[in-house]
């Protein structure tokens, strides 16, 4: 399909969309009505609609969506369909527990290395991929047309290493630093603060 141009929030739905869409499928559930989507997604159905109309007209008005062709449709867009390249840079206790991760692959990513400052130090037997000092990394970047990144180094670091991501040619950064990024405007960086995570969910549990 043609490139569609989608929406940096319209896109996150879409993506919960299609978990949600991967757990039909595994139940052996065919279709799916807008509203019990929207429900399992926890999004209005008005919301799903207007987000699946990125792709045209997939639903049939009394039936509902094809779980299997709405999830092919989706992947073919956002790229779901082969497993992408990613890697991770800082092998911590953080990194090296995102590595062990399995969700990951089963959502079509695939953590295909790590790279460290100091690698000796760290045990390579709790480490499922292989481990490379920094100064391998454009390289492997290069040679593998890696996109993507995961960044879990501590905040001092984390802004150099974002500039020799972006100068490999990294398009996508999802920091887990606690720091925030400066790149380009071609590069989406998602931060995640555990912390601030954590502060927000506060506000909602009784004192």
């Amino acid at each position: 399909m043609d490139r569609i141009e989608i929406p940096r929030k319209a896109i996150y739905r879409i993506s919960i969309y299609s978990r949600c869409l991967r757990r039909l499928q595994e139940k052996g559930i065919e279709t799916i009505s807008s509203t019990a989507l929207a429900a399992a997604a926890g999004v209005k159905p008005a919301q799903l609609r207007k987000d699946l109309g990125y792709f045209g007209q997939l639903g049939t008005r009394g039936l509902g969506y094809s779980v299997e062709l709405l999830l092919t449709t989706i992947s073919s867009v956002l790229g779901g369909a082969r497993l992408h390249p990613v890697i991770l840079v800082g092998a911590g206790n953080l990194g090296r527990a995102l590595l062990r991760y399995t969700g990951f692959m089963k959502e079509g990513f695939e953590l295909i290395a790590a790279f460290d400052k100091f690698p000796e130090s760290i045990d390579t037997s709790r480490v499922p991929v292989p481990l490379h000092g920094e100064e391998g990394m454009v390289e492997f970047i290069e040679k593998h047309q890696v996109r993507m990144a995961v960044v879990c180094v501590p905040a001092e670091q984390a802004q150099q290493v974002a500039n020799t991501l972006v100068e490999a040619g990294v398009q996508g950064i999802l920091n887990f630093s606690p720091t925030i990024l400066q790149t380009p405007e071609h590069v989406v960086v998602t931060r995640v603060d555990l912390a601030m995570e954590l502060e927000n969910l506060s506000f909602f549990i009784d004192q």
